[in-house]
């Protein structure tokens, strides 16, 4: 669908002023001042968001869990490593982007986004959280459907938006996002930054109440471990809603309803895996008889796998497409004509 015109524009001889009768442009000085005004309020705007959640990260690093960081530096390397095969799948995925390289400033930047914004997940999962489960208790909903729709309703659509806002208030409006597939590697790496924060969020708080160097050492490489397993699922999760980001990008008559449904695969996959991590892990450890964590690590490894794949397909479609289209353009007549028709 092209852009609507008036029927005056759609008329009219070329060589007509249409000048606030059916088009606009930059003119007067009241012109270029609502201009100005519009653009520098957007950057505010934007501007301020990025402030709240530093602030909100600088709170939790001053009066939060995050504090730990500080006095044990061993637990920020072991964060730092929970969020090694979470990076090594972004790179990954940005090294299948067949396009032009995306600059190393955009990716560290929406890293760091995601990183900021985690502030805000967290935030609203405990508000809308609490309400959901006082709701969900007021109708006598057991804990499990209650987690049910935690996950759903909340986890899920939450953490997903604030990761696809950091794409959205940076590398999405850079010329340098100038393909579909970027908006995949963005959003890996704002998937990135919010599972190192989110991973060195849980070592903390699960190693704050453990008296003991050496004891809080195992227990801290006991969940930096389980957050290894956990961290590629955010990149996953947020690449796919990156991914429609981008589809959007160029289909500007259809943004929201391809946003919208990004973001309803990412929240899918991200729910699910929430729902179903903690019964499949304890029902395979029943079974067959096996550690906990090695039946969390098969759970992970197969549902990360799966989607990573179905991630990796359309990647891979896209790919194809690319390449044709430039083998097409660099063709011949002649041979565009055998591409085009050849059975």
């Amino acid at each position: 669908m092209g852009k609507r015109r008036d029927p005056v524009a759609s008329n009219a001889d070329r060589s007509t002023d249409l000048y606030e009768i059916a088009d606009w442009e930059v003119r007067s000085r009241l012109d270029r001042f609502a201009h100005w005004l519009y653009h520098t309020g957007i950057w505010a705007l934007r501007g301020m968001v990025i402030l709240i959640a530093l602030v909100i990260l600088i709170l939790q690093i001053a009066f939060g869990s995050l504090g730990a960081l500080g006095v044990q530096p061993l637990f920020a390397g072991l964060a730092a490593l929970s969020a090694v095969p979470a990076l090594l799948l972004a790179v990954y995925i940005w090294r299948a982007d067949v396009t032009s390289p995306e600059p190393l400033t955009l990716l560290v930047g929406t890293f760091l986004l995601g990183v900021l914004f985690a502030g805000f997940a967290g935030i609203l999962n405990v508000v809308i959280g609490d309400r959901v489960q006082a709701i969900g208790s007021g109708f006598g909903l057991f804990e499990p459907a209650g987690l049910f729709f935690f996950f759903f309703l909340v986890v899920g659509p939450v953490e997903e938006s604030v990761k696809l806002l950091a794409v959205r208030l940076y590398p999405y409006r850079d010329d340098r996002f100038d393909a579909v597939i970027d908006g995949a590697v963005y959003g890996a790496a704002a998937g990135l930054g919010f599972a190192t924060i989110e991973n060195a969020l849980y070592i903390v708080q699960n190693t704050e109440a453990v008296d003991g160097t050496i004891q809080a050492i195992n227990a801290g490489s006991d969940i930096a471990a389980v957050r290894a397993l956990a961290g590629p699922g955010h990149v996953i999760y947020s690449a796919f809603a990156g991914y429609y980001l981008g589809l959007a990008k160029f289909n500007p008559d259809d943004a929201g309803p391809i946003i919208l449904k990004g973001l309803l695969i990412a929240t899918l996959i991200h729910a699910t895996y929430n729902t179903l991590s903690g019964p499949v892990t304890v029902v395979l450890s029943g079974v067959y008889g096996i550690s906990q964590f090695t039946a969390f690590l098969g759970f992970v490894v197969v549902y990360d796998a799966l989607f990573g794949l179905l991630l990796l397909r359309k990647l891979n479609a896209y790919r194809r497409a690319y390449e044709q289209a430039h083998q097409v353009t660099d063709s011949s007549p002649d041979e565009i004509e055998q591409i085009e028709f050849e059975p």
